[in-house]
């Protein structure tokens, strides 16, 4: 197996490379890359999803800065000019019309643009932003709302619509907005701590120009973890102090200014960029040509206010990947070859939450994790099902995880089997809680203390194991592996099943057949039993059934699974029914006295039965019964039609007369009922 947990996707985006003629741009919102050839009309449109593939002719007006489209693909946005940006309807037919909107002021430079809705878009000048509706069947725009801000440099999330104007001499005074349709707020500005700068020589003072900036937007971006969105800052540290850089995490709220909660430490300096993957902050150096994985849920050093997170592993290089190339040969045909492309390339560039672009190769990949890897790597089981739980599509991995742990040559201790249980079912239970929580009453709107949160929150996990997916894909797979001891099995599962207990989880019926079928075939019955009498296997209406399918092998089955449909005082009828299919007539007269339902039950259901013995002693004791219930419930012992009895009563004229001295010596033998 590869010794690399992170990998580029195996279908890069492939586009028109940058060149002479070529420009390229990245649109975050839409996943587009756009290739412009200078000085001609043609635009060149590439995306994974081919139904926003285009080729699109534009007047030619000058360079392009920068291109869009909005969110539905009916408008592109082209910058051409520091002062405003141009818009064209793209319709069905073709045809391109096109219209140009100024930002204000006669000093204002437009330094970016980015469509928040479907027809909304914010100007980022050098003096704040400018927020825009959009109206293309009237090609023209109006100005919804305005903010003055002298910015420096500006960070945008395409994800959550939220945009950093960075401010002050050095940089580190941030301003956020947050862009809703037809809204903008703007949340309380804060300032990023700075790290402490090393006094500099006085050569390094006359060889370096002055910059008051120490904060750079290279240095900042948005990621969303646990469906909240923070600010991730990249903090070098002096060359002098002899420690690594760090990553410091600001989490974003509404109505309060942003709130160091997180660092994360490197052990190495240089230039760094970042990626979100699966709720993991990737963190790619480039000197050292190694990406290392960070987990804000990761167990870290905590203060009261802020965590101290070290990597989850050490750092390691992406794995190779190759792209395939076609070379022309002599005789006119294409052969295509594999080229290996260069991993942390100076042509990279990185944007959130997971795409890496060469413009140089015209490649764009997504950074995935390879969860397989990372489970040969970390030898820590809970620790392991802890990250694992928090990762999509991670399911299979879990179980197999579980699974492994259970073969001999990778088998875990019991304990430590235990542990995991126990991990799993905190999520099964909180998932269950939620579902049922869910189902009772809809989630509150007060949106008073927001975080600029996604889909989720930040308790949901990603993953829940329960007891089917256990069932199926782990104890039924392993209970015929003849190397794996059953008394380790058994184990293994009245453990589950203890954890289960533990959380209040009803415990499925299959489980206990499991236990039940080892059991068996090793004949075990004297543990079964203990099992059984001590409540380790809880009463149900299905375990009762196996019971009785055991009472062959082993007879006193059917007395305990007699005693466990008692318990169960809701299947009643059951041991009726039991008791009826075992030809146990009197017993089951017993049971209906002692809970009051003789008067409830059918008459023919007994006398059939007991006609059917072959016992003539039976069958009077069973006539005699209900003729008693019917002198009592209507004052006379003869049957009513309804109870459809006749042929019954002629039996029992048959063999007894209408009181003769053979009725008379049958009546003489002891009262079965009493």
């Amino acid at each position: 197996m590869s010794g690399h947990y992170l990998e580029l996707s195996t279908n890069p985006l492939r586009f028109q490379p940058i060149g002479k003629s070529i420009n390229v741009f990245f649109d975050e919102a839409n996943r587009q890359v756009f290739a412009v050839s200078s000085g001609k009309s043609d635009i060149a449109v590439t995306s994974w999803d081919t139904r926003k593939v285009a080729y699109i002719r534009v007047p030619e007006t000058g360079p392009v800065l920068s291109i869009k489209f909005s969110l539905d693909r009916k408008v592109l946005a082209i910058q051409r000019s520091s002062q405003h940006v141009d818009f064209v309807n793209l319709g069905k037919s073709g045809d391109a019309a096109a219209y140009s909107q100024q930002c204000k002021g006669k000093t204002t430079e437009v330094r970016s643009f980015h469509w928040t809705n479907v027809n909304e878009i914010i100007f980022v000048t050098n003096q704040g932003v400018e927020f825009y509706q959009v109206f293309p069947e009237k090609r023209s725009l109006k100005l919804l709302r305005s903010f003055s801000v002298s910015v420096n440099w500006f960070v945008f999330s395409s994800i959550k619509n939220v945009l950093l104007l960075s401010t002050s001499a050095s940089g580190n005074v941030i301003c956020p907005f947050h862009f809703r349709p037809q809204q903008v707020t703007r949340m309380p500005k804060f300032e990023i701590d700075l790290p402490a700068l090393a006094k500099p020589s006085k050569a390094e003072k006359s060889a370096t120009p002055a910059n008051p900036l120490r904060l750079l937007d290279r240095d900042v971006t948005l990621a969303l973890l646990y469906g909240q969105l923070y600010i991730v800052v990249v903090r070098n540290q002096a060359r002098t102090a002899g420690i690594g850089a760090e990553i410091v995490l600001y989490l974003i709220t509404k109505d309060a200014p942003a709130k160091r909660v997180a660092v994360l430490k490197l052990d190495m300096n240089g230039r760094f960029a970042v990626n979100a993957v699966d709720n993991l902050l990737i963190v790619h150096h480039q000197a050292s040509k190694t990406s290392a994985v960070f987990d804000i849920r990761w167990a870290g050093d905590y203060d009261g206010t802020i965590s101290l997170h070290h990597p989850v592993l050490a750092a390691l290089p992406i794995s190779p990947v190759t792209i395939p190339i076609g070379e022309k040969q002599g005789d006119g045909e294409v052969k295509t070859t594999a080229m290996t492309c260069e991993l942390y390339s100076p042509n990279w560039v990185v944007f959130q939450p997971n795409i890496i672009i060469d413009a140089r190769l015209g490649c764009m990949w997504e950074v995935e994790l390879k969860l397989e890897v990372l489970v040969s790597m970390m030898s820590d089981k809970k620790q392991l099902i802890d990250f694992l739980l928090l990762r999509n599509e991670s399911k299979m991995v879990i179980l197999d995880v579980c699974k492994q742990s259970l073969v001999p040559g990778r088998q875990s201790s019991l304990s430590v089997i235990a542990r995991v249980f126990d991990t799993l079912n905190v999520v099964y239970k909180d998932h269950l809680k939620q579902a049922s929580a869910a189902g009772k009453s809809s989630k509150s709107s007060d949106e008073k203390r927001m975080s600029i949160s996604g889909p989720g929150n930040d308790t949901s996990f990603s993953c829940v194991i329960d007891q089917h997916d256990m069932y199926k894909h782990v104890l039924s797979q392993v209970v015929d592996i003849k190397t794996i001891q059953y008394k380790f099995l058994v184990a293994v599962i009245i453990e589950y099943i203890r954890s289960l207990n533990s959380f209040q989880i009803p415990v499925q019926h299959f489980l206990y057949e499991v236990v039940i079928k080892l059991l068996v075939e090793n004949n075990q019955f004297y543990q079964l039993h203990q099992f059984l009498q001590y409540h380790v296997l809880s009463d149900s209406k299905p375990l009762a059934c196996l019971m009785l399918s055991l009472e062959s092998v082993y007879p006193p089955a059917f007395q305990l699974a007699l005693d466990m449909l008692k318990r169960l005082s809701t299947v009643n009828d059951d041991i009726v029914d039991v008791l009826l299919s075992k030809n146990q007539l009197i017993p089951a007269l017993r049971f209906l006295r002692s809970n009051s339902r003789e008067d409830s039950v059918p008459a023919r259901l007994f006398l059939e039965a007991a006609a059917n013995s072959a016992d003539n002693t039976l069958f009077f004791t069973v006539f005699k019964f209900f003729e008693e219930r019917n002198v009592r419930l209507r004052r006379k012992p003869e049957f009513a039609p309804s109870d459809n009895c006749d042929q019954y009563v002629a039996l029992f004229n048959s063999l007894f007369g209408d009181g003769t001295k053979e009725e008379q010596d049958v009546v003489k033998i002891p009262h079965l009922l009493e």
